[in-house]
């Protein structure tokens, strides 16, 4: 492969590689091989394993008083392919990637190529250095995911700080409603509220019912004042012990 992609990779993941064929496979996109066993494919697949065995460890030394449904919620955050690729756009892995001349793209690939480069690097170093090698790659990025996920009191999951909230404050369950939808049937969008005991907070459009109920559910949190951005606009969950919904 070409050294100067062999050493860019080698600084950004820490790590000279002993064998630079396995690096050249995980930068090789099924697009451009005639057997999907040439490309990256199964790299990614190990890759996916190794990223969260290091995460499940990682969170499990960090928060040793923490139970394992929040263990899970933080993990399946930090493990997201949404994450995923941010890493790989981070470190510049995603502009690395081999593919096909059909899926190459002006701007940025999607966030699925993105994650699945960022799996298969992971899986190289994996293979090549052993777990040391690919925990030295990781836990610099994972750290601040893990902290960042753990204080927002959330890890992006609405609906069930809502819910939680609702039945330990109110004595209540959230009902959400679907008040619109428009498009084909093959792409429907949904404007969808949330009602609490009798109360109706400001509805939202989503391109699934899953999403808009999530938006529809912050937005209920927000005018609860539960709630809360920082400057860098990361989303905070504040406990209101003891606090009650008005009527509109």
């Amino acid at each position: 492969m070409d050294p100067t992609v062999r050493e860019t990779i080698e600084k950004v993941v820490g790590h000279r590689f002993k064998d630079g064929a396995l690096l050249a496979l995980a930068l090789t996109h099924a697009s451009v091989t005639e057997d999907r066993l040439t490309s990256n494919e199964r790299l990614e697949f190990l890759g996916d394993s190794v990223l969260g065995l290091i995460a499940c460890e990682r969170v499990f030394r960090r928060f040793p008083d923490m139970l394992e449904g929040d263990m899970t919620k933080i993990k399946s955050m930090v493990v997201s392919r949404a994450t995923c690729a941010t890493i790989a756009r981070a470190t510049g892995l995603h502009t690395l990637l081999v593919l096909g001349k059909g899926m190459r793209h002006s701007g940025e690939p999607p966030t699925s190529l993105a994650a699945a480069v960022l799996e298969s690097v992971i899986a190289a170093v994996y293979l090549d250095g052993g777990l040391d090698a690919a925990r030295a790659f990781l836990e610099p990025h994972l750290d601040a995911l893990i902290e960042e996920a753990a204080l927002s009191g959330h890890q992006q999951n609405f609906k069930s700080v809502l819910q939680q909230y609702a039945q330990q404050n109110l004595s209540t369950t959230p009902l959400y409603r679907v008040l619109d939808e428009q498009g084909p049937d093959h792409a429907k969008c949904f404007k969808i509220c949330v009602e609490i005991g009798g109360r109706q907070f400001p509805s939202c459009w989503g391109q699934s019912k899953k999403r808009a109920e999530q938006m529809a559910a912050l937005n209920a949190l927000r005018e609860l004042d539960l709630i809360e951005s920082d400057a860098a606009g990361m989303i905070r969950f504040v406990a209101k012990a003891g606090a009650a919904t008005g009527g509109k």
